[in-house]
């Protein structure tokens, strides 16, 4: 630590040095200014603190008078700084609560407010088109029972997807819980809970072990529908998704069926629609699965598939996004930044 130089203690030295203290004091128009005075009249290099340090080298019978000097000016001039220090606070505090006072009974100016997710209002777009047709829109919980997801959809036992790299199991194991791969099983649930005929659509989230890159997220959206009646054939089927589609894309917009394999349907076909606006010219472009349900469905549902038939179908909420709007990355939709959500306008 250095040791100020020191000063000859006299009478006028103590009395110059407060002086010139109390007038920094006085002159310092905020605590910045305090501050800097403060160290300049009262730190280690000030005359103060020489004033003090002499005091080692005074006769002893002196110490006590000029130690008493010496003790009262550095009283005085730490108690002016104290004073000046609580009223440039205050004054301070003062101009800036006045500064930020907010007038209540103003108008309050228009503001963006934000808007829903694309993905969420696409999925009520598409659940609408069926609700004007007559249909209900179910809902069922995304922490499911292996049966509702696999067993009552006629997944076999050994089916892959039932496999831990597939699937989002949640531990205890035998308690048969896992993340829903699919909104199909709400349709199971709503044949039990419901009754028939049945016309339901079900959108809603699902979680597959996917890795989150431009085409695929372990967590996205689908929706799925499924009609029981009398009576009901692939025409049917065929014509609700052509309605479904020209509502999404257009009249010229047309689906075409192409054979394929689905455990909880019979016949199974993968559905492509034709994209008249598609920049970059018309195509077709896949958009999701289709079918009859399978009777094993049926007779798991309790439903007897001599008396009663059906058909169901899903397509990915993301998907129809993607090829709808010319989304090239889905991780677009899922990190949250607002820019990517105004594109789509703002809906409350």
């Amino acid at each position: 630590m250095l040791v100020p130089d020191s000063l000859p203690i006299t009478d006028d030295a103590v009395a110059s040095a407060v002086d010139a203290a109390l007038a920094a004091i006085d002159a310092a128009g905020d605590t910045a200014a305090l501050k800097a005075a403060r160290s300049a009249h009262a730190g280690e290099q000030s005359a103060l603190a020489r004033l003090n340090a002499s005091l080692r080298d005074v006769p002893a019978e002196q110490k006590a008078a000029l130690g008493k000097l010496v003790g009262q000016a550095r009283g005085r001039v730490q108690q002016a700084f104290a004073a000046r220090e609580e009223a440039l606070a205050a004054d301070e505090e003062a101009r800036a609560l006045a500064a930020e006072a907010i007038d209540v009974t103003a108008v309050a100016p228009l503001g963006l407010a934000g808007g829903r997710h694309p993905l969420t209002t696409l999925m009520e777009q598409m659940s609408d088109i069926f609700v004007a047709m007559g249909w209900e829109v179910a809902e069922g919980p995304e922490l499911e029972n292996e049966w509702f997801n696999f067993d009552a959809l006629n997944f076999d036992p050994d089916h892959p997807a039932r496999a831990m790299q597939d699937t989002f199991f949640v531990e205890p194991e035998d308690a048969h819980l896992l993340m829903r791969t699919h909104t199909s099983p709400v349709q199971v649930r709503a044949l039990l809970e419901r009754g028939l005929p049945l016309y339901v659509v079900a959108p809603g989230r699902v979680f597959r072990t996917d890795e989150l890159d431009a085409t695929h997220t372990p967590v996205f959206h689908q929706i799925e529908g499924i009609a029981i009646d009398k009576g009901l054939t692939m025409a049917h089927l065929r014509g609700t998704l052509e309605h479904m589609a020209r509502t999404m894309f257009g009249e010229g917009a047309r689906i075409r069926l192409r054979p394929s394999y689905f455990p909880f349907t019979e016949p199974s076909a993968e559905l492509d629609v034709w994209h008249p606006t598609f920049r970059g010219g018309a195509r077709w472009i896949e958009w999701g699965g289709c079918g009859m349900v399978n009777p094993n469905v049926l007779r798991a549902a309790g439903v007897d598939p001599e008396v009663y038939q059906g058909f169901a179908f899903g397509m990915g909420i993301e998907r129809t996004l993607m090829f709808r709007n010319e989304v090239h990355d889905m991780r677009d939709m899922v990190e949250g930044d607002v820019r990517f959500t105004q594109q789509f306008g703002v809906s409350a």
